[in-house]
C-alpha cells in the first residue's frame, strides 16, 4: 500500500513537472531524475527544454545530459543522433571528445547480428573513423580502433556466411541468374572479402571455400573444358599449399588435388612447381 502511494506521488509530481512554466524548476529535476537513474523521465524533461537552453550556460550540459540519458535507457539511435548533435553545435565543447566517442558507442550498441542488415555497423565504423580523424591525440583513440576491428569482425562474419551458403546451394541452380554459378559466386564473395580484409582471423577459411568451389566447378563442367578448369583449381591449390603449409584444411586439399591430376599435362605440373619454388 505505501509503495503504491509513493508511486502515484512521484507520477503526479512528474505530471506536475511537464505542465510547470518554471524552466528551472523544470531543469533541476531532469538532473535529479539523471542522477536517480530514471533517465526516461530525464530525457522528457530535457527534450522540451532544449531549445531554451540553447545558447545559455546550460546549453551544452542540456545537451549532453540528453544524450547520455538515452545512451542509458538504451536509446541508442536517439542517443548517436544528440551525442552528434552536441559536437557538431559544440565543437570545441567541455564534452566534445566523449560525445564524438559515444556517438560511435550508441551506434556500436545497436548494431545486429552479423546475418542481418548491417548498415548500421557501417555507420558505427563510420562514426569511429570520423573520432580517431578528428582527435588523433585523444586518450580513447585505441579504445575507438578496437571497436573498429570488432565491427569489422561482424562484416566478416557476413561475408563469410554468404560465402559459405554459396558453396553450400552449389549446384542449386535455382538460385542462379542469368546462367551464374552458386560456386562462381562463392568465389567472388571469398576472394573480395580477402582483398577489403587480409589480415583477418577468417582468410583460411575464404580460401578454402575458394579453392574448393573451383575443384568443384571443374569436376561438374563439360568433358572440354575440364583441364583448363583443372588447371586453374591446380593453381588455387598451390598458392593455398605455399600461404598454409599447416592448414588444418590440408588433407582435405590434397585429396582434391589428387582428383585433379588426371587431367593435367606433366608440363603444367612442372610449371606449378616450379613456380613454388
Amino acid at each position: 500500500m505505501f509503495c503504491a502511494m509513493a508511486f502515484m506521488a512521484s507520477c503526479n509530481e512528474y505530471n506536475a513537472l511537464l505542465k510547470s512554466p518554471d524552466s528551472d524548476l523544470r531543469y533541476e529535476a531532469a538532473k535529479q531524475y539523471f542522477y536517480d537513474g530514471n533517465f526516461n523521465r530525464c530525457s522528457t524533461l530535457l527534450s522540451d527544454l532544449l531549445a531554451a537552453t540553447k545558447g545559455t550556460e546550460r546549453g551544452q550540459e542540456a545537451l549532453y545530459m540528453l544524450a547520455m540519458a538515452n545512451y542509458k535507457a538504451k536509446n541508442y539511435n536517439a542517443a548517436s543522433d544528440y551525442f552528434k548533435k552536441y559536437y557538431e553545435t559544440y565543437p570545441r565543447g567541455y564534452y566534445c571528445e566523449e560525445a564524438r566517442l559515444y556517438s560511435g558507442l550508441a551506434l556500436y550498441k545497436n548494431t545486429p547480428e552479423p546475418i542481418l542488415d548491417q548498415t548500421d555497423t557501417y555507420s558505427a565504423i563510420n562514426e569511429f573513423n570520423n573520432f580517431i580523424e578528428a582527435m588523433p591525440d585523444s586518450r580513447y583513440r585505441q579504445q575507438a580502433q578496437d571497436y573498429i576491428f570488432k565491427l569489422q569482425d561482424k562484416l566478416i562474419e557476413k561475408e563469410y556466411a554468404a560465402a559459405k551458403l554459396y558453396f553450400d546451394l552449389g549446384s542449386y541452380f535455382m538460385n542462379c541468374s542469368e546462367g551464374g554459378s552458386n560456386y562462381q559466386a562463392c568465389i567472388v564473395t571469398a576472394q573480395n572479402a580477402i582483398n577489403d580484409y587480409p589480415y583477418s582471423a577468417r582468410r583460411e577459411d575464404f580460401a578454402i571455400l575458394i579453392l574448393r568451389s573451383k575443384f568443384e566447378l571443374a569436376e561438374q563442367s563439360v568433358e572440354s573444358k575440364k583441364p583448363e578448369r583443372y588447371q586453374n583449381a591446380a593453381e588455387e591449390y598451390y598458392g593455398f599449399q605455399n600461404e598454409y603449409p599447416e592448414s588444418k584444411f590440408m588433407r582435405r586439399a590434397d585429396e582434391l588435388f589428387r582428383k585433379a591430376k588426371p587431367y593435367l599435362t606433366a608440363e603444367a605440373i612442372e610449371n606449378l612447381t616450379g613456380e613454388q619454388q
